[in-house]
């Protein structure tokens, strides 16, 4: 993790400085009140990193959390996993149904309208986590049978909870990362945030591998990514053609095409997208014929040397 203060003294820094040169600017250009624009350029600058800061840090706190899962997860005495060392735990009495208590708690929490999606992430690890104990706690055979049984019972409806917010959070975040996508001006920043929506996708797909939703949500984002690129080529071919450099506009057209035939790409999709792309590369190569025959013209016809 990155140091929080050292972030924030930078951000400190730089606002402050950003102040004193607006200050000192307007002060020399004769503004009556030149601490006010140069206040409120600083602040929203404090601002603006204060907001990045957060952006990051719950991204990374998602990524962490993907990794490494929740080692130490409870607000009122949570539990651990199994030592490296082996040694079986024992657990006190009633841990279990306490745990079970705050799963659900977390779960309402989490399924309110203002929450976060990785709200949903830390309930699934907390399923998982809970999971995970109940298993160790079968295995050591110290349970009577009542209370293996209130176990396996526990077990099944955690279970369900934890498919039901790992799929919501992998939805919801996937959703959320596609939409800023579409909204990036660069191409590599589009295909860039796009993968992080497929990053998502592919850690359900561990869980769940035949989760039909997780596999649409997969192919519709490849699907994104891939007209990315094709759109990208495309613009850069219709720019040569413009400049009239038309071999090159017809190699970049060709690279569409290489993009468009991918297995991703929805048969009509990439029917109507070929019968585009070759129509604009028979106009090229029209075009590229008729430029070379225009220089071959006046030879072939005996142009005089001033022609020539």
């Amino acid at each position: 993790m990155p140091s929080s203060v050292g972030y924030l003294m930078a951000a400190l820094i730089t606002a402050v400085g950003l102040f004193f040169v607006l200050w000192w600017m307007l002060v020399s250009g004769g503004d009556e009140a030149p601490w006010l624009p140069a206040g409120l350029a600083a602040s929203v600058v404090l601002l603006v990193a204060l907001s990045a800061r957060e952006v990051v840090m719950r991204r990374a706190w998602t990524r962490y959390l993907l990794e490494h899962g929740i080692h130490h997860r409870s607000r009122n005495g949570g539990y651990q996993r199994r030592s490296s060392t082996g040694v079986k735990k024992s657990y006190p009495s009633g841990f279990h149904s306490a745990a079970l208590r705050e799963i659900q708690r977390q779960s309402a929490a989490a399924e309110s309208t203002n929450a976060q999606p990785e709200a949903h992430l830390e309930v699934a690890q907390l399923c998982q986590e809970y999971l995970a104990s109940v298993d160790e706690a079968l295995r050591s055979g110290n349970q009577s049978h009542e209370k293996a049984m209130a176990l396996k019972a526990g077990q099944e409806r955690v279970r369900a909870l934890h498919k039901h917010h790992l799929l919501t959070w992998a939805r919801n975040q996937a959703r959320s990362l596609t939409r800023e996508a579409q909204q990036r001006a660069r191409t590599f920043d589009k295909i860039e945030t796009a993968n992080k929506a497929l990053e998502c996708i592919d850690s359900a797909l561990r869980m769940y591998p035949e989760e039909p939703e997780l596999h649409d949500s997969k192919a519709a984002i490849g699907e994104f990514v891939i007209s990315v690129k094709v759109a990208h080529w495309v613009e850069l071919a219709e720019r040569s053609a413009f400049k009239g450099h038309y071999r090159r506009a017809i190699d970049r057209y060709r690279d569409a095409l290489f993009y468009l035939n991918n297995q991703v790409v929805k048969d009509e999709v990439r029917t109507a997208g070929k019968e585009r792309i070759e129509l604009e590369i028979a106009k090229l190569k029209s075009k590229l014929r008729s430029d070379e025959g225009d220089v071959k013209r006046p030879f072939r016809e005996g142009a005089s040397d001033e022609d020539r």
